[in-house]
């Protein structure tokens, strides 16, 4: 028996759950844009987060970071950014970054689906 339309049709229904999550993460941007934009320079407020998926913590040098997350010894990957997205403080105590956190765990990977996309 042949399997491989049921395969197509499980990696197009995965290309769309993506697809959507990005999107959704695109629109909570919006609420980060005011500080980190939407350009590849950094802000007087953030950083830019275009490639911020793969990158060592306070490592742009276009931006002056707080003390704390220069000394982070983070690289920002799906787990680093949901946690730091719940609750920045616990993460990287210190950081001047005024945000309290997503709480929704959906919005996160949302968010994060978006983030990784910025390229």
């Amino acid at each position: 028996m042949l399997r491989f339309p049921a395969a197509i049709a499980a990696l197009l229904f995965a290309s769309a759950a993506f697809a959507q999550s990005v999107t959704s993460g695109k629109a909570l941007y919006e609420a980060c844009e005011p500080c980190h934009g939407t350009g590849a320079a950094s802000t007087e407020l953030g950083p830019s987060l275009i490639g911020i998926v793969g990158r060592a913590a306070g490592a742009r040098a276009d931006f002056r970071y707080s003390r704390a997350l220069r000394g982070a010894k983070i690289v920002w990957d799906a787990s680093t950014l949901d946690a730091f997205l719940a609750d920045p403080q616990s993460v990287v105590a210190g950081t001047r970054m005024p945000f309290a956190g997503i709480p929704d765990r959906s919005e996160r990977a949302s968010l994060i689906s978006y983030l990784g996309a910025l390229r």
